[in-house]
Protein backbone atom coordinates (compact mmCIF):
# COMPACT_ATOMS: atom_id res chain seq x y z
CA UNK A 1 0.00 0.00 0.00
CA UNK A 2 1.52 3.42 -1.14
CA UNK A 3 0.20 6.51 0.67
CA UNK A 4 0.75 10.10 -0.95
CA UNK A 5 0.80 12.37 1.64
CA UNK A 6 2.49 12.41 5.19
CA UNK A 7 -0.07 14.83 6.96
CA UNK A 8 -2.86 13.94 9.71
CA UNK A 9 -4.74 11.87 7.54
CA UNK A 10 -1.72 10.20 5.37
CA UNK A 11 0.27 9.20 8.07
CA UNK A 12 -2.51 8.51 10.49
CA UNK A 13 -3.57 5.44 7.80
CA UNK A 14 0.07 4.64 6.85
CA UNK A 15 0.88 3.68 10.57
CA UNK A 16 -3.04 2.18 11.14
CA UNK A 17 -2.63 -0.06 7.93
CA UNK A 18 1.08 -0.74 8.59
CA UNK A 19 0.11 -3.06 11.79
CA UNK A 20 -0.58 -5.47 9.00
CA UNK A 21 0.50 -4.23 5.59
CA UNK A 22 3.80 -3.20 3.97
CA UNK A 23 3.22 0.49 3.58
CA UNK A 24 5.58 3.10 1.53
CA UNK A 25 4.43 6.77 2.42
CA UNK A 26 5.59 9.69 0.03
CA UNK A 27 6.13 13.11 0.49
CA UNK A 28 8.10 15.68 -1.37
CA UNK A 29 9.66 17.08 2.16
CA UNK A 30 12.82 15.50 2.84
CA UNK A 31 12.51 15.73 6.73
CA UNK A 32 9.67 14.36 6.81
CA UNK A 33 10.73 11.36 4.51
CA UNK A 34 14.17 11.20 7.23
CA UNK A 35 12.02 11.68 10.67
CA UNK A 36 9.61 8.58 9.52
CA UNK A 37 12.40 6.44 8.67
CA UNK A 38 13.89 7.40 12.06
CA UNK A 39 10.72 6.35 13.75
CA UNK A 40 10.08 9.89 14.72
CA UNK A 41 6.93 11.66 13.94
CA UNK A 42 7.16 14.61 11.81
CA UNK A 43 3.51 15.74 13.13
CA UNK A 44 2.26 15.89 16.94
CA UNK A 45 0.08 13.06 17.57
CA UNK A 46 0.29 10.53 21.26
CA UNK A 47 -0.60 7.36 19.07
CA UNK A 48 1.59 7.80 16.34
CA UNK A 49 4.21 8.91 18.20
CA UNK A 50 3.67 5.74 21.09
CA UNK A 51 3.14 3.59 17.98
CA UNK A 52 6.25 4.59 16.23
CA UNK A 53 8.06 3.78 19.40
CA UNK A 54 6.39 0.38 20.77
CA UNK A 55 5.02 -1.21 17.48
CA UNK A 56 6.46 -2.61 14.77
CA UNK A 57 5.59 -1.33 11.86
CA UNK A 58 6.15 -2.28 7.89
CA UNK A 59 6.79 1.16 7.23
CA UNK A 60 8.88 3.31 5.53
CA UNK A 61 8.87 6.60 3.68
CA UNK A 62 10.70 8.24 0.08
CA UNK A 63 10.34 10.47 -2.03
CA UNK A 64 10.54 8.46 -5.37
CA UNK A 65 6.71 8.28 -6.46
CA UNK A 66 7.41 5.54 -8.72
CA UNK A 67 9.36 3.10 -6.93
CA UNK A 68 6.25 3.53 -4.47
CA UNK A 69 3.07 3.29 -6.57
CA UNK A 70 4.83 0.60 -8.82
CA UNK A 71 4.25 -2.21 -7.18
CA UNK A 72 1.25 -1.09 -5.42
CA UNK A 73 -2.42 -2.52 -4.77
CA UNK A 74 -3.81 0.42 -3.20
CA UNK A 75 -2.45 3.70 -3.33
CA UNK A 76 -4.21 6.38 -0.59
CA UNK A 77 -4.34 9.85 -1.63
CA UNK A 78 -4.14 11.91 1.09
CA UNK A 79 -2.95 15.52 0.28
CA UNK A 80 -3.80 18.69 0.43
CA UNK A 81 -6.98 20.24 -1.25
CA UNK A 82 -7.04 23.69 0.91
CA UNK A 83 -10.02 25.82 0.37
CA UNK A 84 -10.01 28.93 -1.82
CA UNK A 85 -12.55 31.41 0.17
CA UNK A 86 -12.19 33.96 -2.95
CA UNK A 87 -12.37 31.51 -6.15
CA UNK A 88 -15.00 29.41 -3.39
CA UNK A 89 -13.78 25.41 -4.65
CA UNK A 90 -11.12 23.25 -3.70
CA UNK A 91 -8.08 23.19 -5.12
CA UNK A 92 -7.40 19.41 -6.13
CA UNK A 93 -4.81 19.67 -8.57
CA UNK A 94 -2.42 17.71 -5.95
CA UNK A 95 -5.45 14.78 -6.34
CA UNK A 96 -4.82 15.09 -9.80
CA UNK A 97 -1.07 15.31 -10.21
CA UNK A 98 -0.98 11.86 -7.69
CA UNK A 99 -3.82 9.97 -9.42
CA UNK A 100 -2.07 10.78 -12.98
CA UNK A 101 1.46 9.90 -11.30
CA UNK A 102 -0.33 6.34 -10.64
CA UNK A 103 -2.17 5.66 -14.07
CA UNK A 104 1.54 6.21 -15.16
CA UNK A 105 3.13 3.90 -13.15
CA UNK A 106 0.77 1.76 -12.04
CA UNK A 107 -2.67 1.23 -13.46
CA UNK A 108 -3.62 -1.63 -12.22
CA UNK A 109 -3.46 -0.41 -8.43
CA UNK A 110 -6.45 0.99 -6.83
CA UNK A 111 -6.41 4.67 -6.31
CA UNK A 112 -8.33 5.22 -2.77
CA UNK A 113 -8.79 9.10 -2.20
CA UNK A 114 -9.22 10.48 1.22
CA UNK A 115 -8.72 14.09 0.74
CA UNK A 116 -11.13 16.54 0.81
CA UNK A 117 -13.07 16.89 -2.43
CA UNK A 118 -15.96 19.01 -3.82
CA UNK A 119 -19.10 16.33 -4.35
CA UNK A 120 -18.81 14.64 -7.66
CA UNK A 121 -15.39 15.15 -7.77
CA UNK A 122 -14.57 11.25 -7.76
CA UNK A 123 -16.74 10.73 -10.04
CA UNK A 124 -15.33 13.32 -12.92
CA UNK A 125 -11.87 11.69 -12.28
CA UNK A 126 -13.28 8.68 -12.84
CA UNK A 127 -14.59 9.06 -16.39
CA UNK A 128 -10.58 11.02 -17.29
CA UNK A 129 -9.19 7.19 -16.34
CA UNK A 130 -12.32 5.25 -17.12
CA UNK A 131 -9.98 2.02 -16.91
CA UNK A 132 -9.06 2.44 -13.75
CA UNK A 133 -10.68 1.71 -10.28
CA UNK A 134 -11.31 4.96 -8.02
CA UNK A 135 -12.58 4.87 -5.05
CA UNK A 136 -13.35 7.74 -2.37
CA UNK A 137 -13.27 7.19 1.72
CA UNK A 138 -13.80 9.77 3.60
CA UNK A 139 -11.97 10.10 7.12
CA UNK A 140 -13.60 11.62 10.31
CA UNK A 141 -10.05 12.70 12.37
CA UNK A 142 -9.17 15.24 14.50
CA UNK A 143 -6.04 17.15 14.48
CA UNK A 144 -3.53 15.42 17.05
CA UNK A 145 -5.60 12.37 17.72
CA UNK A 146 -6.15 11.46 14.13
CA UNK A 147 -4.41 7.66 14.50
CA UNK A 148 -6.69 7.58 17.74
CA UNK A 149 -9.72 8.12 15.51
CA UNK A 150 -8.30 5.20 13.35
CA UNK A 151 -7.88 2.80 15.88
CA UNK A 152 -11.71 3.73 17.33
CA UNK A 153 -13.35 4.95 14.01
CA UNK A 154 -17.27 6.05 14.46
CA UNK A 155 -17.65 4.29 10.99
CA UNK A 156 -15.90 2.94 7.90
CA UNK A 157 -17.08 5.02 4.09
CA UNK A 158 -15.90 3.59 1.13
CA UNK A 159 -17.12 5.16 -2.06
CA UNK A 160 -17.41 2.96 -5.00
CA UNK A 161 -19.07 1.94 -8.33
CA UNK A 162 -21.00 -1.04 -8.59
CA UNK A 163 -18.49 -2.70 -10.62
CA UNK A 164 -15.52 -1.70 -7.77
CA UNK A 165 -17.13 -2.82 -5.15
CA UNK A 166 -14.80 -6.24 -4.33
CA UNK A 167 -12.50 -3.48 -4.58
CA UNK A 168 -14.33 -1.06 -2.09
CA UNK A 169 -14.65 -3.78 0.37
CA UNK A 170 -10.99 -5.06 0.68
CA UNK A 171 -9.79 -1.77 1.55
CA UNK A 172 -12.86 -1.36 3.63
CA UNK A 173 -11.75 -4.64 5.70
CA UNK A 174 -8.17 -3.54 5.70
CA UNK A 175 -8.88 -0.10 7.51
CA UNK A 176 -11.28 -2.57 9.62
CA UNK A 177 -8.47 -5.22 10.34
CA UNK A 178 -6.14 -2.17 11.39
CA UNK A 179 -8.83 -0.52 14.20
CA UNK A 180 -8.97 -1.95 17.68
CA UNK A 181 -12.50 -1.25 17.93
CA UNK A 182 -15.02 -4.06 17.56
CA UNK A 183 -17.91 -4.08 15.52
CA UNK A 184 -17.20 -1.19 13.28
CA UNK A 185 -19.74 0.09 10.62
CA UNK A 186 -18.90 -0.46 7.35
CA UNK A 187 -20.66 1.42 5.00
CA UNK A 188 -20.46 0.96 0.84
CA UNK A 189 -22.22 3.56 -1.08
CA UNK A 190 -21.56 5.23 -4.29
CA UNK A 191 -18.71 8.03 -4.76
CA UNK A 192 -20.93 11.61 -4.58
CA UNK A 193 -22.69 9.83 -1.69
CA UNK A 194 -19.77 9.44 -0.18
CA UNK A 195 -18.10 12.99 -0.51
CA UNK A 196 -21.58 14.77 0.48
CA UNK A 197 -21.61 12.40 4.02
CA UNK A 198 -18.31 14.30 4.56
CA UNK A 199 -19.31 17.74 3.11
CA UNK A 200 -22.69 17.15 5.89
CA UNK A 201 -20.07 16.00 8.62
CA UNK A 202 -17.84 18.87 7.93
CA UNK A 203 -21.10 21.28 8.00
CA UNK A 204 -22.28 19.98 11.03
CA UNK A 205 -19.41 20.59 12.89
CA UNK A 206 -18.97 24.10 11.68
CA UNK A 207 -22.60 24.69 12.13
CA UNK A 208 -21.66 23.87 16.38
CA UNK A 209 -19.09 26.01 16.43
CA UNK A 210 -21.04 28.86 15.18
CA UNK A 211 -23.90 28.39 16.97
CA UNK A 212 -21.70 28.04 20.54
CA UNK A 213 -20.14 31.08 19.01
CA UNK A 214 -23.46 33.14 18.61
CA UNK A 215 -24.17 32.04 22.65
CA UNK A 216 -20.98 33.23 23.59
CA UNK A 217 -21.89 36.58 21.92
CA UNK A 218 -25.27 36.77 23.38
CA UNK A 219 -24.34 35.98 27.00
CA UNK A 220 -21.27 38.59 26.60
CA UNK A 221 -23.52 41.28 25.49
Amino acid sequence: IAVAGTGYVGLSVATLLAQHNEVVAVDVVPEKVAAINDRRSPIRDEYIEKFFAEKRLNLRATLDVAEAYRDADFVVVAVPTNYDNHKDFFDTSLVEQVVKQVVEYNPDATIVIKSTVPVGYTDSVSKKFPSNCILFSPEFLRESRALYDNLYPSRIIVGCTENHKASAEKFALLLKQGALKDDVAVLLMGTTEAEAVKLFANTYLALRVSYFNELDTYAET
